[in-house]
Order: C-alpha cells, then sequence, then structure tokens
C-alpha cells in the first residue's frame, strides 16, 4: 500500500513526519494524513516524495518491489 511504503521510506531515513512535510513545503498534519491513508496526495506530491527517496512512483504504488530502479 502506498501509505505504508511513504512511512517505512521516512522511517529509514530517521526523519520525523514534520521533516517530510517541510521538505514537501505542506503543514504536518497534511502530510500524517497521507500517511494514514486519510487523504490523497497530487500527482505532484508523490513525484516530489519518490523524487527525495530517489525511487520510482512506480515503487510508491506498489507497481515494482524495485526501490532503486534507476541506477
Amino acid at each position: 500500500m502506498i501509505y505504508k511504503r511513504i512511512r517505512d521510506l521516512r522511517e529509514d531515513k530517521d526523519m520525523t513526519q514534520q521533516e517530510m512535510a517541510d521538505i514537501l513545503h505542506i503543514n504536518r498534519r497534511t502530510y500524517s494524513a497521507y500517511e494514514n491513508g486519510i487523504n490523497s496526495m497530487t500527482p505532484e506530491t508523490l513525484c516530489k516524495i519518490a523524487d527525495f527517496h530517489e525511487t520510482s512512483v512506480d515503487y510508491l504504488l506498489n507497481r515494482t518491489n524495485e526501490i532503486k530502479p534507476y541506477k
């Protein structure tokens, strides 16, 4: 599920929700709602998260299990 993947990627970097929210220029409550599946992300936000974690949108959307498909 997309929400689990974005949370796992954030936790792998030992980042807080606030730190990710700051990078995305959103508030922490909005980011938390993304991680908990309450709010849907815009395509732009999804791309920003994928770019930050150096992964693909396909990975975030569960279209692949390759975290780092591009080298």
